[in-house]
């Protein structure tokens, strides 16, 4: 999986960072609409001391619940954040001011569901750039959260108190070293896909070379 997310990465032009403990974190959307389940990803990996990486995959959500779909704050409907790369857009603060996490401090870019379902719309809807809280916490603050319920008005939720306690371990390690900065990046799933179906689909057309050449090679004895 890092290697086909560091392929989006590098396609998209987005900053892949490279040096000792500074954080890549990288949510994916799963192909999901149904709302209210931790169905997403947000993968955080990092060069260490000695250049190899270290990779860490934990659940998350990266979409309202149910909720908040169904009873938006805003006339336009609850935020659901585009994808893209937000560029040193987080620093670690306290969250609603209860708890330490990662929270906005730039604008980010929200697409606004406004069917008051529990169907997540990623296509429709109105665009619009500011900033919106659109923090990344955890849910319960202990063990693991089942539903999303009120847990996510748009922001990127973990789902695992402990996942996410280790997450800010890495993050405050990032913090003493390259300071209260950090990039968060959103990508779908389906673009991991199209990376994977390519890499079958070469495999396959390798294989199938290499078939014939035995077979040619045979012909000619």
């Amino acid at each position: 999986m890092l290697s086909r997310i560091k392929v989006i990465l590098k396609r998209r032009t987005y900053k892949l960072y490279t040096r000792p403990y500074e954080l890549n974190i990288v949510g994916l959307r799963s192909k999901q609409t149904k709302s209210n389940a931790f169905d997403d990803e947000i993968h955080v990996f990092y060069k260490t001391d000695k250049r190899k990486w270290n990779y860490h995959l934990y659940k998350a959500t990266t979409d309202p619940g149910t909720f908040w779909l169904k009873n938006p704050t805003y006339p336009q409907g609850t935020a659901i954040l585009k994808e893209g790369q937000y560029e040193n857009a987080y620093a670690l603060g306290l969250h609603q001011g209860k708890y330490t996490a990662l929270v906005e401090i730039k604008p980010v870019v929200v697409m606004r569901d406004y069917d008051r379902n529990a169907i997540l719309d990623f296509k429709n809807g109105n665009v619009q750039k500011g900033s919106f809280g659109i923090n990344i916490h955890h849910a319960a603050s202990k063990g693991k959260t089942l539903t999303i319920d009120k847990y996510s008005a748009g922001c990127q939720v973990f789902q695992s108190a402990e996942d996410f306690k280790q997450f800010i371990g890495l993050c405050e390690k990032h913090r003493s070293l390259y300071g209260n900065v950090f990039t968060y990046t959103l990508i779908d799933f389906r673009a991991v896909r199209k990376i994977t179906l390519k890499r079958l689909a070469m495999a396959a057309s390798m294989l199938a070379t290499a078939v014939l050449g035995i077979i040619f090679n045979r012909g000619d004895k």
